[in-house]
């Protein structure tokens, strides 16, 4: 187990998470390609496809960690040219995506599975890794293991009232991350039924640029 001083950090940090998503309730979550990776910024790359979100006022992006010793690289030029971004990895699943992520000294990881020993692990690096859950038994062992913030994944699959159901016999549960086949359209319901927040993957960014839905829901949203 993490010792104290550790321990305080990942807690500090889950709680600084959950109070900037009360703010904006809303993940984009990025898949660098190659190109990316190389250094491609001009016109259409995701690069410049951030830096427009950013304008219109997204605070949260997760980079979908890669094994390739570019991947910090890309997290670095972004941090640079999209300031205001608050960034985190996603799709942390091994021991070598956490040192990365030490590495660049990002503030949090999410996972799409529960997986006690490397949650534990990331604690002791003094890391908030998020850990994806989806059945009643994941999200109780989550609970147990003191998580504040949890990822539903995939979310679509058991729909929008899955985590009211399950408070009934349950009791209370970590704040939710909703995550996985999801998009702009649902955002609204998903964020009413109280979910802490919304990830939204792919599908709202293509080679023409963000989902022009998204940039309105961005610029219409309070906050």
């Amino acid at each position: 187990m993490p010792n104290t001083s550790d321990r305080l950090i990942w807690l500090e940090q889950q709680e600084a998470l959950i109070a900037s998503l009360s703010s904006q309730q809303i993940l984009v979550v990025v898949r660098p390609d190659q190109a990316d990776l190389n250094g491609a910024d001009g016109p259409g790359s995701l690069l410049d496809h951030l830096s427009c979100l950013e304008n219109v006022g997204l605070r949260h992006v997760e980079i979908g960690w890669q094994p390739n010793d570019r991947w910090r690289c890309f997290v670095e030029r972004v941090r640079q040219s999209c300031p205001s971004l608050h960034l985190g990895a996603a799709s942390v699943l091994t021991a070598e995506a956490l040192v990365d992520v030490e590495a660049c000294g990002l503030p949090f990881a999410m996972s799409p599975c529960f997986d006690p020993s490397l949650l534990q692990r990331a604690r002791r690096c003094g890391i908030l890794l998020v850990p994806g859950v989806f059945s009643p038994t994941e999200i109780q062992q989550a609970t147990t293991m003191g998580c504040g913030l949890v990822k539903l994944f995939p979310a679509a699959s058991v729909g929008v009232d899955y985590f009211q159901r399950l408070r009934a016999s349950l009791g209370p549960l970590p704040k939710v991350i909703a995550a996985g086949g999801l998009g702009v359209a649902d955002l609204d319901a998903w964020l009413r039924a109280g979910h802490a927040a919304v990830a939204l993957g792919r599908c709202v960014i293509d080679l023409q640029g963000p989902d022009p839905a998204l940039l309105r829901w961005l610029q219409t949203a309070p906050g």
